[in-house]
């Protein structure tokens, strides 16, 4: 089917979905994820996840090959995401403000369903169940257009939903998935005026330039992330050595990885060779992979790494790398993130009241941390279920995109035959 005709019938189906009440679309949402777990179809998800993973390998880095890699226990985690979705509060129908003009009109702004929301993604199968349900539960339809690293994937995660969707008795095309994943597509969806109402690009930086640079339908930015951890001289060092690994080592291709370590100079010399025995010597002692730090100049005074170039501190790693600077104070360390940053997430450090109230003041980013790790950026973490993505703008949606975020308003007005004079 091309991806013209896949438009025009998620078109059709997105009356369907703003028009079925909350009961109707958790039974959706339930059926959805019932389906993905069912023997038949959980078999063929990982059959047909096997055959991405093997395509894949020699061609993409091993971590990336980890957010490809589907289990059973990973399908399950899927389903239960869906649930998840289906326990919270609709947000379509409600009313936002009221107000009575002086004539007795009740003036409402109510959230209304986008109407079709397309996402474009790379190698995250998971990305399909998660889009999906969000869609369905604020009772948008979605088209979802993968890579083709993930595309056996994403049609066997795709199919199972639409089965689901159809046992619920809702149109299967409230869900669909593109069948050409070129880069024709990709352009055919940034320019699909009058089929998509909104546009979420979910992947890397050249994706994600692109959408914003060519899509002439409402687009919003996600995902980039060059996430600052920074260590300021009143920081409890052995609290800033544990946030830091976990930031940067527990799953380093996510966008809520640390990539910058930023440390003040009074406690550099300390605190430097603590982080490259935690990173480095005792991982590589472990038998884990080791992270490579890429050393400003003066951080090279106090530990062993490689030199770091001017690039490294606007990169997005997505790999056991770390870019480290040492900073002069709080208000160099807050300059310096604020120039280098995508806007995602930021942390700070530090025992000192004052600096931690300044610096979650003064970064402008969506999350900042004070004295946590970055990795919590996330939507289920941050009780939205899931996330159809994280915003780095400001409009209309900023971090983790839930529900609301995938929701417009429109105002009702309910009169008694008032005119305007």
């Amino acid at each position: 089917m091309t991806t013209q005709e896949i438009l025009i019938q998620a078109n059709e189906a997105k009356t369907a979905l703003a028009l079925a009440d909350t009961a109707r679309k958790n039974l959706a949402l339930h059926k959805m994820a019932d389906s993905l777990v069912k023997p038949e179809h959980l078999a063929r998800i990982l059959e047909e996840n096997a055959k991405d993973m093997e395509a894949a390998k020699g061609t993409v880095a091993d971590v990336m090959l980890d957010r490809l890699l589907l289990t059973q226990e990973r399908v399950q985690e899927m389903a239960e995401g869906i649930r998840d979705v289906a326990a919270l509060a609709d947000p379509a129908g409600t009313v936002l403000s009221e107000t009575v003009h002086a004539n007795g009109m009740v003036i409402r702004k109510t959230a209304v369903p986008a109407g079709v929301i397309a996402i474009i993604y790379e190698s995250r199968p998971n990305v399909t169940s998660d889009a999906a349900a969000l869609a369905v539960k604020s009772g948008n339809a979605c088209v979802l257009r993968c890579g083709k690293e993930a595309w056996r994937s994403c049609h066997a995660v795709a199919e199972a939903m639409q089965m689901g969707l159809e046992e619920a008795g809702m149109p299967r095309t409230a869900v669909s998935l593109i069948e050409d994943t070129t880069r024709v597509s990709a352009n055919e969806l940034m320019t699909a005026e009058g089929f998509v109402d909104l546009l979420i690009p979910r992947g890397g930086k050249g994706l994600i330039r692109s959408c914003v640079e060519h899509a002439t339908v409402p687009c919003i930015q996600t995902g980039t992330g060059i996430c600052h951890v920074y260590a300021d001289k009143a920081a409890d060092l052995e609290m800033a050595v544990r946030i830091m690994d976990n930031a940067k080592t527990s799953r380093p291709s996510v966008c809520n990885a640390q990539e910058v370590c930023l440390v003040h100079k009074d406690i550099a010399a300390r605190f430097l060779p603590m982080l490259k025995e935690a990173l480095c010597d005792r991982r590589l002692a472990e038998g884990k992979q080791p992270v490579e730090l890429r050393l400003d100049a003066a951080a090279a005074e106090f530990i062993e790494g490689t030199a770091a170039k001017e690039t490294d501190f606007d990169t997005e790693f997505l790999d056991y790398i770390l870019s480290v600077k040492v900073a002069d104070s709080l208000e160099d360390a807050i300059e310096h993130i604020n120039r280098h940053s995508t806007g995602h997430s930021e942390a700070i450090v530090t025992a000192d009241e004052r600096a931690a109230a300044q610096f979650a003041a003064a970064v402008d980013s969506a999350a900042v941390y004070v004295n946590a790790s970055t990795r919590f950026t996330d939507g289920g973490v941050f009780g939205l279920g899931c996330e159809m993505g994280i915003s780095t703008q400001k409009l209309h949606a900023r971090g983790p995109m839930g529900l609301a975020e995938l929701c417009t308003y429109k105002y009702i007005i309910s009169g008694n035959g008032q005119i305007r004079e």
